[in-house]
């Protein structure tokens, strides 16, 4: 086997047939891409956001809400040139590995890998809470659903392409319409005034209830709109994982920027309306701040509580969403980097018939059960659920701030260092849009250092990088293969 060096890496020669192996199809549409990045992001939109009127007030979330959509639309823009540019599955490690090196580009892989396998651990134990409160199994159970969950998506994705994407632009237009729903049977019923600022400060800085409402706009200051950063975030999360699917795009150069605008201005259209009416149905923002369902609260405020656990199942749908395309996009970036043998090569072999990554979405899952049984068993129940929900949430999060900032900075090298580089679309917010980006995701990053209850997470990520950095300085980069994202970056080499 023959072996050629590159500054710190090197490449080996690999046995015949070795991508006929590793094979894609290519099936997405433009329909099909605007599903996988709203379908990736909706769950976001039923809960989580929410937590953040705790820190901000209403007036504060408003603030973030727009700080997070500038940095997310300037990370957008910049991935629709980036992704027909380079259209290949292993976006970020891609972007990255061609303006940054090798190194850079493992290390931008490792922050979505971070990332996607964490993810939909947070999703399934949120649906299996619904799934216990609807069937009112005990506590105990809550192992068992996520199993058949991961089984029965996992399942899904591996059948094929074709499959996954009917399913996920099904899945994405219920969810849609279950918010559709909800924001038109909410409308009539709001009070702005009485319900979303019913929030002051009180002494200890701590939130209290204003029984009557019309309270400030920014209860904790700008101070809290900062604050209220990481979980704005949660409104469009993951919309990047989009250009993963540039090798089973039928026209990546075209469908992948129309797909990502699309979108994003899809989620832009859907946060700010849940933000707005939620918040101001009863019993308002103050009790949303703390709900592990907003959504559901809000859908009981309009119609009741008598039918709670029918209703529970709209939010059952929106976690259905994400959770399958956040499995899809795992398994696709787990293959770009084993592929390229940054990861054990073994992790890229595709489906003999389907032609899907599935050793990739089986170890990626596997990984991600085996935490959340250790973290279950290890620490009980009540608390182990706290953590799972809260650390490793925290978790992706982290992981997906440093991977935006080092996409924006792969888009500023690329537009100085390549400026002959073919780019079917161009970026209409340039270098400023890519600044923008890096700037608010370092913002949000260093709030979230700031709050105690990120530093967990932020600890289980360094635990993280250091298996994955060690990994790659003793091992991977002596393997590397010349993939279709290593070939383009050794190109002017």
């Amino acid at each position: 086997m023959s072996t050629q060096k590159y500054g710190t890496v090197e490449y080996q020669s690999v046995e015949a047939g070795y991508f006929e192996r590793r094979g894609l199809r290519r099936h997405a549409g433009v329909a099909a891409l605007w599903a996988l990045g709203v379908g990736a992001v909706i769950s976001g939109h039923y809960s989580g956001w929410n937590l953040g009127l705790a820190v901000g007030g209403w007036g504060g979330m408003l603030l973030a809400t727009i700080a997070i959509t500038i940095m997310y639309v300037g990370l957008v823009f910049s991935l629709a040139e980036l992704s027909p540019a380079l259209p290949h599955t292993g976006a970020a490690y891609s972007f990255a590995r061609s303006a940054m090196g090798p190194w850079g580009g493992f290390v931008a892989g490792l922050c979505e890998n971070v990332e996607y396998v964490i993810t939909p651990a947070v999703i399934v134990s949120f649906i299996g809470s619904y799934l216990g409160a609807i069937f009112g199994t005990p506590t105990q159970w809550q192992p068992v659903y996520w199993l058949l969950s991961y089984a029965l998506f996992i399942w899904l994705n591996v059948r094929g392409v074709a499959l996954s994407f009917r399913l996920t632009v099904g899945v994405t237009l219920a969810a849609l319409a279950c918010l559709a729903v909800f924001y038109a049977f909410a409308l009539p019923r709001i009070d702005f005034a009485r319900w979303a600022l019913n929030i002051a400060a009180g002494a200890d800085g701590a939130p209290v209830l204003l029984p009557q409402g019309n309270g400030p706009f920014l209860p904790f200051g700008i101070e809290g709109a900062l604050e209220a950063l990481p979980f704005a975030v949660w409104l469009f999360l993951a919309i990047e994982q989009l250009p993963l699917a540039a090798e089973e795009s039928i026209d990546p150069r075209h469908d992948m920027p129309r797909g990502l605008l699309l979108g994003m201005a899809t989620l832009v259209l859907s946060a700010f309306l849940v933000l707005w009416l939620n918040s101001s149905l009863p019993a308002g923002a103050f009790a949303l701040a703390t709900s592990t369902e907003p959504l559901l609260d809000g859908f009981k405020a309009i119609f009741g509580g008598s039918l709670a656990k029918q209703l529970a199942l709209v939010a059952v749908v929106g976690l259905v969403a994400s959770f399958h395309t956040i499995i899809y996009a795992k398994g696709r970036q787990i293959y770009s980097l084993s592929r390229a043998g940054y990861f054990p090569r073994a992790l890229s072999l595709t489906h003999p018939r389907y032609k899907t990554p599935d050793v990739a979405m089986i170890a990626g899952s596997v990984v991600a059960l085996l935490l959340m049984l250790a973290i279950w068993f290890g620490l009980g129940a009540e608390q182990g659920t706290a953590v799972i929900s809260g650390m490793l949430l925290n978790m992706a999060v982290f992981g997906a701030m440093i991977s935006y900032g080092m996409q924006a900075l792969s888009f500023i090298i690329l537009r100085r260092t390549r400026p002959e580089m073919e780019r079917p679309y161009r970026s209409p917010l340039g270098i400023a849009g890519a600044v923008a980006t890096i700037v608010i995701a370092a913002v949000t990053l260093g709030f979230q250092l700031a709050d105690p209850a990120y530093r967990a997470g932020v600890l289980g990520v360094a635990a993280w990088f250091t298996v994955g950095i060690a990994w790659f300085a003793a091992v991977g980069r002596h393997h590397l293969v010349l993939s279709p994202e290593e070939a383009f970056a050794l190109e002017r080499q």
